[in-house]
């Protein structure tokens, strides 16, 4: 009976060994790591923000009024432009930006309407665009700055085996270790959730472009209707 109890107490000590927590890890990762994990934590910080920002505004102006274009008909039909402008400066989307800036050049030729559509498109894209390209450097340079980390867990660890003096311990070599292996999952998990949220902005952006050209076309359409 002696003998099982003294069996089974190396065992509990050495699950109890394995146990590791991620603050540990980084932590036994020397200075090093520690200034790696901080900066892919910030990285981090900073790609949340932007992401739920930049999420907000365009969900805010991908809102569509199905009857905008209709009440727009109606009131340059009767000859309202000033109406026209009102309803657009209550709307305050993407849309109905393009939208005034048409209904301000009604008068002169189309070709000059079509351009100064265009121009304001492009600067509506940019305000939709705000910060994205931030996410898209984040998802490139995270990985990199991980590998960074990697590279000099590796140093160290090599730095300890030629100060050893022949006798490698694995305790010695465990801050490079622990600095090599957290650092670059640190990275690749800050770029991969960069990547993802970059993409997914790109696309949420892409149909407000596309809500955008589409109004544009009836717009212009419009005024070639004969009134």
């Amino acid at each position: 009976m002696v003998q099982n109890q003294a069996e089974v107490l190396p065992v509990a000590e050495v699950s109890q060994e394995k146990t590791l927590s991620i603050l540990d890890l980084i932590i036994d990762g020397g200075v090093g790591g520690q200034i790696i994990m901080g900066i892919l934590f910030l990285l981090l910080i900073v790609a949340v923000y932007i992401y739920v920002e930049r999420f907000l505004a365009i969900k805010a102006a991908s809102k569509e009024d199905k009857n905008f274009m209709n009440q727009i008909k109606e009131q340059i039909s009767i000859g309202n432009i000033d109406g026209a402008k009102s309803l657009c400066s209550k709307t305050d989307t993407p849309v109905s930006n393009l939208i005034q800036k048409g209904i301000s050049r009604i008068g002169k030729p189309l070709e000059d309407i079509n351009t100064a559509i265009e121009n304001a498109g492009k600067l509506e894209v940019y305000k939709l665009e705000k910060n994205v390209s931030v996410l898209a450097t984040i998802s490139g340079a995270a990985p990199m700055i991980g590998f960074l980390g990697t590279v000099i867990g590796m140093i160290v660890s090599i730095h300890e085996i030629a100060n050893a003096g022949g006798q490698i311990d694995i305790k010695m070599l465990s801050d490079g270790l622990y600095t090599a292996m957290t650092t670059t999952v640190g990275g690749l998990i800050v770029g991969i959730i960069s990547y993802i949220t970059y993409n997914h902005l790109v696309v949420k952006t892409d149909k407000v472009v596309y809500q955008m050209e589409a109004k544009t076309v009836e717009f212009l359409d419009l005024l070639n209707e004969p009134m």
